[in-house]
């Protein structure tokens, strides 16, 4: 929706839209954006929920009520975050609720001067200090600080675990975090109930919406507490040789005045107090209060401790603490078609866009075992990206594995939830849980007390996410291609999926992936199998090995390969097994009553699988060609009738795929879609790789690659977060932006134009070409 360019804060700026006496409030979207309230109803209680008819029908919209845009799908959210230039951060601490003349007064009278952060610092200066600064957040620094965690935790639970009844956050989630932070930044740690009012006030001050009244008295909190920082920093002066993130801060305030500044200093003191506790703190609150409703979820991780790296994850993409956050337009841009004035001020909704069905399947269900939980935003994205992730990653698995552990009897008491209004932090104000202390395993087993599980710093292992599923049913469905039912271990619906998913099967020693191709409406799952003789091995395996009742591992859904449901008309293509995943399509697009065609090939109908479903279901818009009866697919004549719109979707063998490419190469951008079956990047010889190197120019690290490893594990190894899948160059989740230098394209994800362009790489698998030394935007 193109010049959607705000006039005033009181009038709605959509072009065109309909007044408010032609609207309908409930369903109509512009109707909704000028109803949009942050402060109050739906979103207070569930922003993601709040915004599910923004993400569906207007994914950026102006909210006249708060002055900001609002952007609420995933990929919008992401595209902003990836770029700090255009859309600076120097709004993220700025007061959403402008200060009374009376609260300025009182801040004044405390010689407050709160100036720029790490958050809301524009380049080149935040690359400089965080460059400065970072290398107490480095995973090989913060290894050192699980040993205390585990011991406050274990003394606070010791203190109330025979009472039967406490909130834990009062107990155990606010204090634990804040004393892990104290010691974290070298501060001491003797005002903790006179922080807890500084950092409230501090919250409400930036991102509440105090009464006028209210705003007197957060603004001589808020004054106290920057006095309070500036006490601590001149103590902090007079320990030279002190320990903690501060201590490093300062000494590099003398080293480098001209960088890491004195209002730099402090200003860093009051905001990191804030930082590195509250978001932990709420985070990790609404992590109990999640799986304590999801019960499923919480006695999985009782009886298999090593889910809970990735249920801390999933915790943090379905209820994080981290809201939104805000950014501002430097220039006039277009997002997602909606064009942006200089200086627009945004509201990007993490909450929303970690719902986002366009990128997480059943997004708005909560799913321990699902592979791509680490794509949250919660941490942000890019060169903001939270830098003290992973201390609020190993606190809230220690947190989850001391109680599960001792108190897998846990339940939520009765209680109404209250939260502090505002924009961007969510989390309750009590959490009150009950047990039987006679139930608690160390009165039976004193050893219950010392057993536990270490996890690395850092995301979760994707090897280790996957849930126990069983064959219900083998059958045959063409000849030398196996079909599969596969449903839950323990009985329960698998997750809904969208037409284009796939899963992946884990058996024995092999991982692989197949497309879904049954109803998502059904609780369980249905993939056909293609026998592969000349393969790596995999599918003879499932072919001789597996057998109705076997108990195997799978991961997933996950879709990469998204149907556009918007398309005026649609051309599907399979040859052979690439029917999967497009008769998924086909039936997607008749049940919602779309314009398509579908044209499926193979060698002979006795090896196509599912024909008869896809005569019986598809008949009207099909076309077969068996290539034993002298029929073969004319592609040129598939795409050269395309009218406007028209997209194309094609799976099958790599010639056929190929070749759709080179045909639509003059068509549109998002005209044709492709899905490949598999990749032969997976394996490093080393005896034929070259070492090269990596500068990550956002944070100034240069990485070496060695031979026999590639550039996607050298980039976790550094304490990086990108998100990967396949590890076969067949998905592109691992994607990352190239500045400089020659790549050595390995993918199955890129079109031959974007290689030569060479903006973007798959570091899974593609490398610096011949050696060379490369620049990506990291």
């Amino acid at each position: 929706m193109a010049d959607q360019t705000a006039n005033t804060a009181s009038e709605c700026p959509f072009s065109g839209a309909a007044s408010k006496a032609q609207s309908c409030p409930i369903t109509d979207p512009a109707a909704l954006a000028r109803e949009f309230d942050a402060f109050q109803g739906p979103y207070q209680l569930d922003p993601a929920e709040a915004l599910r008819w923004s993400r569906d029908q207007l994914p950026v919209f102006y909210a006249p009520k708060l002055g900001y845009w609002v952007v609420s799908r995933y990929d919008d959210i992401k595209s902003v975050f990836r770029d700090p230039i255009l859309f600076s951060p120097r709004n993220v601490l700025e007061k959403i609720t402008p200060a009374t003349p009376e609260a300025q007064e009182i801040l004044k009278s405390y010689d407050y001067g709160m100036a720029r952060t790490l958050v809301n610092e524009d380049e080149p200066a935040h690359m400089e200090r965080r460059r400065a600064l970072q290398d107490h957040f480095m995973p090989e620094k913060l290894e050192q600080q699980q040993d205390m965690i585990r011991r406050l935790t274990r003394e606070k639970i010791d203190a109330f675990i025979d009472s039967g009844r406490v909130d834990l956050i009062d107990g155990m989630l606010y204090e634990v975090p804040l004393l892990v932070a104290l010691h974290f930044l070298g501060v001491p740690e003797d005002e903790i109930a006179t922080l807890k009012t500084f950092t409230l006030a501090h919250s409400v001050n930036t991102w509440g919406k105090p009464s006028d009244q209210k705003q007197i008295e957060v603004a001589h909190d808020v004054g106290r507490f920057w006095q309070y920082a500036g006490e601590v920093i001149e103590k902090m002066r007079g320990q030279p040789e002190g320990t903690g993130w501060m201590h490093h801060t300062i000494r590099m305030n003398a080293e480098i005045p001209e960088v890491v500044t004195d209002s730099y200093v402090h200003s860093m003191m009051m905001a990191i107090i804030v930082a590195a506790h509250e978001t932990t703190s709420l985070a990790s609150a609404n992590m109990f209060k999640t799986l304590l409703t999801h019960r499923d979820a919480w006695n999985d991780i009782c009886a298999d401790p090593s889910l809970i790296p990735n249920a801390v994850e999933e915790c943090l993409r379905y209820a994080g603490s981290t809201v939104a956050w805000r950014r501002q337009t430097t220039a006039p841009t277009t997002l997602n078609g909606v064009d942006l004035p200089e200086g627009a001020k945004l509201l990007i909704v993490q909450a929303s866009g970690n719902q986002d069905e366009r990128h997480f399947e059943g997004g708005d269900t909560l799913d321990i075992y699902r592979d791509n939980a680490i794509d949250h935003l919660t941490f942000g994205y890019g060169a903001h990206q939270c830098m003290g992730k992973n201390i609020g990653r190993m606190e809230m698995r220690i947190f989850l594995e001391e109680v599960t552990r001792r108190l897998p009897h846990l339940r939520l008491a009765d209680q109404e939830f209250s939260y502090m209004p505002n924009t961007s932090f969510r989390g309750p104000d009590e959490l009150w849980v009950e047990w039987d202390p006679a139930q608690n395993p160390e009165r039976t087993d004193p050893s219950a007390t010392e057993l536990h599980r270490r996890f690395p710093v850092g995301p979760p292992a994707w090897r280790d996410i996957a849930r126990k599923v069983r064959i219900s049913e083998v059958r045959r469905e063409a000849d030398g291609i196996l079909g599969l039912t596969i449903e839950d271990a323990q009985g329960r619906p698998l997750p809904k999926w969208s037409a284009g998913s796939h899963i992946e099967l884990c058996v024995g020693d092999y991982n692989r992936k197949y497309s879904l191709c049954g109803s998502p409406d059904d609780d369980s799952y249905h993939v056909a199998i293609l026998r592969e003789d000349m393969g790596r091995g995999g599918s003879r395996y499932i072919h001789d090995t597996i057998h109705a009742g076997a108990e195997i591992r799978m991961r997933g859904p996950a879709n990469l390969f998204h149907l556009d449901e918007t398309a005026p008309h649609v051309v599907l293509v399979a040859g052979g097994i690439g029917i999967t995943p497009i008769l998924a399509m086909a039936d997607r697009l008749k049940t919602l009553g779309h314009s398509y065609e579908l044209h499926y090939a193979g060698r002979s109908k006795s090896t196509m699988a599912f024909l008869n479903r896809v005569i019986q279901d598809h008949g009207a818009v099909l076309s077969l060609y068996a290539g034993d009866e002298g029929r073969r697919m004319d592609l040129s004549a598939v795409v050269s009738g395309l009218n406007d719109g028209a997209q194309v979707y094609a799976c099958g063998p790599q010639r056929l795929l190929s070749t759709l490419e080179t045909l639509t190469n003059d068509f549109p951008e998002g005209t044709y879609h492709f899905e490949h079956f598999s990749s032969n990047a997976s394996v490093i010889d080393p005896d034929k790789e070259q070492a090269f190197q990596v500068e990550l120019a956002d944070s100034g690290q240069v990485l070496n690659i060695a031979s026999d490893t590639t550039l996607l594990d050298a980039i976790l190894a550094a304490g990086i977060d990108v998100a990967c899948d396949c590890r076969e160059g067949l998905c592109g989740s691992c994607e990352v932006a190239v500045i400089e230098g020659e790549i050595d394209h390995r993918d199955m994800v890129l079109t031959r134009a974007e290689r030569i362009e060479s903006k973007r790489m798959m570091t899974c698998c593609s490398r610096g070409k011949d050696g060379a030394r490369i620049k990506l935007a990291l």
